[in-house]
């Protein structure tokens, strides 16, 4: 129980007085509540003028309480109207903090799009499927021997070289980044049944550096068919159907003598670009030609019975012949803005 205060008319007016100032004070609901406790809460003056009644002499019980009452009514009223003109004040300022200016233009969320490479790599996928072939995949850290032994490369063949190949530490492992998705041809032929037509694309790995022309990663599409009785006319026929269904039905290919280890005969490979900058011109595109029998033979295949054509190109190549892309660096900047112009295909 506290002690008695006195109960004056002075003392009850400094009283209010004090609690009116702490009210008009209160600049948020939360200061105001702390000015209600402070000043008509139980622990008040006001509060505890009223506990002190019971001292005041019954003559002057009468004036006493009405003097208290009046006082701790004004200063109820004062905080009620205070408290009702800051949660108007703060409703204003929530919904002016929450207004929407429809003038304004609106905030679009930029949707992302599939990379060019993914989709063209999904469209020759769908193309050789369609024919009846099969997707193949294999490791991109890969064994020497799958990647050169296995192909008919000499040991001292100037892809081996360290300017060539990116090979990993430690040197007597035998193990490189594949510099072609040729080992997934080789794999394929020692784990799949015969007769075998095959393609695979993935990444492949070159020690170039970024530039317009080239890039140290990049993506290529390799093709193998082995069975009874192939020729060079199944791999033109099969290259020929592959350029028009890429450049349209009036695209055209010619096929060049060259050299590759793991083929024989084999050629270079051009399509003919009839919208190309600077005017129409065949552009080389891939390397192709008969499996060298020693490919097959390192496969356990016993190339008298089985003949076969292989065939490689860029995927990126493929892009830039598609839409007249000049830079190889636009593949890999990732920037948004060059995939949106291929299309949202999700």
């Amino acid at each position: 129980m506290s002690d008695p205060v006195e109960i004056s008319g002075p003392a009850v007016a400094e009283a209010v007085e004090s609690a009116l100032a702490a009210v008009r004070a209160a600049s948020s609901i939360a200061e105001l509540k702390a000015a209600r406790s402070v000043h008509a809460g139980e622990h008040s003056l006001l509060a505890r003028m009223n506990a002190s009644m019971r001292t005041v002499p019954p003559a002057e019980k009468a004036a006493a309480g009405k003097l208290i009452g009046q006082a701790r009514a004004t200063v109820a009223e004062a905080i009620a109207a205070r408290e009702a003109g800051l949660a108007e004040d703060e409703e204003r300022m929530r919904l002016a903090s929450e207004a929407v200016d429809v003038t304004a233009l609106p905030s679009r969320w930029n949707s992302g799009a599939r990379h060019p490479l993914s989709l063209l790599q999904e469209t020759v996928a769908d193309i050789f499927v369609a024919m009846g072939w099969e997707i193949a995949e294999g490791p991109e850290l890969e064994h020497e021997w799958f990647n050169f032994d296995a192909l008919n490369f000499d040991e001292d063949h100037p892809a081996r070289a360290m300017q060539d190949t990116l090979f990993v530490e430690p040197a007597d492992r035998h193990l490189l980044l594949r510099t072609h998705t040729s080992p997934v041809q080789v794999r394929s032929l020692l784990d799949r049944p015969l007769p075998l037509y095959v393609i695979a694309p993935g990444r492949v790995y070159r020690s170039d550096e970024l530039d317009a022309t080239h890039t140290p990663v990049f993506t290529q599409v390799e093709g193998i068919a082995i069975d009874r009785g192939l020729t060079m006319a199944h791999l033109r026929g099969t290259l020929e159907h592959f350029a028009r269904q890429m450049f349209g039905q009036q695209a055209q290919i010619r096929l060049r003598p060259n050299y590759f280890p793991f083929t024989e005969p084999s050629a270079e490979m051009d399509v003919w670009q009839p919208n190309a900058k600077g005017g129409a011109r065949w552009v080389e595109w891939g390397g192709c030609g008969m499996v060298n029998p020693n490919v097959l033979r390192s496969a356990g295949i016993d190339p008298a019975e089985y003949q076969g054509f292989a065939f490689g190109m860029g995927i990126e190549r493929t892009v830039q012949f598609r839409h007249e892309i000049a830079d190889m660096r636009d593949f890999v900047e990732g920037d948004i803005r060059f995939s949106q112009q291929f299309g949202m295909v999700v």
